[in-house]
């Protein structure tokens, strides 16, 4: 069984997502309808060339006429400028054309690093993802962001480029590792927070049962991905709605960039900064009880108690965040489960204790 549906069909950009165990035949009916037998340009995680290179090379190669093959080092330390221009004097030395697409497959660094390369090469060349994860199968394969890492911050170098199309397909994950099937666990977890809070308790049973491709994961795939989509389908570019889908991000990003990027996965990072969201907004009168996170708290083993006392340090990170604006942050908030809002936050203190909260509720509940 799979799952497909349109995004921005009614806007000047189009996309197509679809998830399901092995997607191939719908793969080359898109390019040979998009492309005709156009070239390929695939850029590829070294880990997923590893484990499922044959199977890549001979399926884009039933699909294309002629498929060039990049790999892209594992990890977030690629997601940085230097490895932007490797990847973008790679793709120039064979000779693009505007319309040769590019297909990005990995997780989500790879992905940014691609979807970057291919907003900018030639000014823009067509872009398809196909996420090897489960945090870049919901999050950051839909929706169009791109872009790398800055010493500054995460994410400061980047531009939207929608992809034509995303093929999630499941049985990539059958090879991920159990850690990042809990990277991505923490984006789902978001999508209950902010729009479907009934989705708590069916991805309790799913984690419960394993971390393994079933169609109850797949199903929970397809729901997360429709949340993303209909809130990018009304802010594209991030004007308004869009921002709540950083509910949990800007805590997350900064613990990030304190601990150095890699060191804790983005996924470990979010879910830490989701419990800080949920105590500031409680701190601000709203009926959410960080407590219903508190069954997945045993999942996330990250080192958090190496950053508990910097609080401070995490604050100012915080200040350089691409949401703070008239030099405030601004925090994606709950006035209850499932109603997301922006709201400008200048009480320190109030964000302080939010971040204390969370040190200790993560470290306290045993493994």
């Amino acid at each position: 069984m799979s799952h497909t549906f349109e995004l921005g069909a009614e806007r000047r950009w189009s996309s197509r997502y679809s998830v399901g165990e092995r997607l191939w035949d719908s793969f080359r009916t898109f390019g040979r309808d998009r492309y005709g037998d156009a070239r390929l340009m695939v850029v590829v995680d070294e880990k997923v060339m590893r484990l499922h290179g044959e199977t890549l090379e001979a399926e884009c190669g039933e699909s294309f006429r002629e498929c060039v093959f990049l790999q892209v080092p594992e990890g977030e330390s690629s997601k940085s400028v230097s490895q932007w221009k490797r990847l973008t004097d790679a793709l120039m030395e064979n000779s693009p054309e505007r319309g040769t697409p590019l297909l990005a497959v990995g997780g989500g660094v790879t992905g940014d690093l691609a979807g970057f390369a291919a907003a900018t090469l030639l000014r823009g060349v067509p872009l398809l993802h196909m996420p090897t994860t489960l945090l870049a199968m919901v999050d950051s394969s839909i929706g169009g962001k791109t872009g790398v890492n800055h010493p500054a911050g995460k994410n400061l170098v980047g531009a939207f480029h929608q992809p034509d199309a995303v093929f999630a397909q499941t049985f990539f994950l059958e090879t991920l590792e159990r850690r990042e099937w809990i990277n991505g666990l923490a984006e789902v977890l978001k999508y209950a927070a902010i729009r479907e809070p009934q989705l708590f308790g069916e991805i309790e049973e799913a984690a419960g049962q394993g971390f393994v491709p079933s169609p109850r994961w797949e199903d929970l795939i397809h729901r997360s991905a429709r949340i993303k989509a209909e809130i990018v389908e009304e802010d594209a570019l991030e004007k308004g709605r869009r921002a709540w889908l950083n509910f949990g991000h800007t805590f997350g990003h900064a613990l990030e960039k304190i601990a150095g990027y890699g060191n804790i996965s983005h996924g470990e990072a979010v879910f830490l900064g989701m419990i800080a969201a949920c105590r500031a907004s409680e701190l601000r009168g709203a009926p959410v009880d960080a407590g219903r996170l508190e069954p997945f708290i045993p999942l996330y083993r990250a080192p958090y108690g190496r950053y508990a006392d910097r609080v401070p340090e995490l604050i100012e990170a915080m200040k350089r965040d691409k949401k703070v604006k008239d030099h405030t942050i601004r925090l994606v908030l709950l006035d209850r489960w499932g109603e997301p809002r922006l709201v400008p936050c200048e009480d320190e203190e109030l964000i302080g204790e939010a971040w204390r909260y969370a040190f200790r509720n993560i470290n306290s509940t045993p493994a």
